[in-house]
């Protein structure tokens, strides 16, 4: 007898794709729209005027760093869906990075657009769960590691504890790592009882992240790739602004305020995180554009034909455990 959720899966699905080509339009008059006010507005007139005066072969650095980054993410999203066909995978990794940027919800309207594109190639929707999940913590992992290591090398620097600027961060890395770590062990200690479905699902990704650490593969690389490269484009902008700004700063910044906190100038932060933003969105999004219209023609053409081999693929041991029973 089939399951409720079987046949939502065999019913017409949405299509999350609707509506992409009004939101690069979208997006491309907001970006006109912003640099017209920093040239128009007296205040932010400094702003401009610093942005038309960057250095072009640090922005050009910046470009090619950012996208070092998405090529990182390619490789990560490959270790985590090894099943697919390379071409199908790297073009389902662009994909998703590009909706990220593209569509409402940034990370959420990734996961539902690589979902979706995902169960079009024949994956099924525990692996799909399971294996995004595990995906999702490892990548994350990277962020609160740099985000501690940062706040302690910030402190060491400076040597002395700054309970804010080095504190905060250091403190609240370490709650949501514990946080992260304490859940898939609840789960598995007690598999008799009635857990949410969603949790058990975030428990079979952890454990499926930290396993992916335990068996060391050279595209987990990609995972600090992601990072830091992404990082590395936002210190090429300040270089190509005004002077760079030193490492531990940098990754606990990220934003014109916060920069501007751990010591970076006024209009050059403001200005090297605009010239960031530019970059970081329209690299992925002209890359996940191509990737998407890349994908979709493989899986028209080979939908029927093509089934992979996630089908049947096991989960990690901390939900088979609570299915089992």
């Amino acid at each position: 007898m089939p399951t409720m959720e079987t046949m939502r899966l065999s019913e017409p699905q949405p299509r999350p794709t609707a509506g992409l080509a009004p939101r690069v339009a979208a997006a491309v008059l907001l970006s006109l729209a912003i640099a017209t006010l920093l040239l128009a507005v007296p205040e932010l007139r400094g702003v401009g005027t610093r942005i038309t005066h960057m250095r072009l072969g640090w922005i050009g650095m910046a470009a090619a760093l950012e996208l070092a980054s998405c090529f990182s993410f390619v490789a990560i999203f490959r270790m985590f869906f090894d099943g697919l066909p390379a071409g199908t995978a790297r073009e389902l990794a662009w994909a998703e990075e590009g909706s990220g940027a593209l569509l409402p919800g940034g990370g959420v309207g990734a996961l539902a657009i690589g979902g979706w594109l995902l169960r079009r190639a024949g994956v099924s929707t525990r692996s799909i769960v399971d294996r995004s999940s595990a995906l999702f913590f490892l990548t994350s992992a990277v962020n609160v590691a740099a985000l501690i290591g940062a706040g302690v090398w910030f402190a060491a620097a400076r040597g002395s504890f700054d309970l804010v600027r080095a504190g905060l961060p250091i403190a609240g890395g370490l709650t949501a790592t514990l946080a992260v770590l304490v859940i898939p062990r609840a789960v598995a200690r007690s598999p008799r009882r009635a857990w949410p479905s969603w949790l058990i699902d975030l428990a079979a990704g952890i454990t499926r992240a930290l396993g992916s650490v335990r068996r060391p593969s050279w595209r987990l690389l990609g995972a600090l790739g992601y990072l830091g490269f992404d990082i590395a484009a936002l210190g090429a902008t300040l270089a190509a602004a005004g002077r760079p700004v030193a490492a531990a700063p940098l990754v606990l910044g990220g934003l014109a305020g916060c920069l501007i906190a751990y010591g970076a100038a006024p209009t050059q932060a403001a200005a090297a995180v605009v010239v960031y933003h530019a970059i970081a969105f329209w690299i992925p999004s002209l890359g996940g554009l191509a990737g998407f219209a890349l994908l979709r023609r493989r899986l028209g053409a080979t939908h029927e034909a093509h089934r992979t081999r996630y089908v049947g693929y096991p989960v990690p041991a901390v939900t088979t455990a609570f299915t089992s029973n």
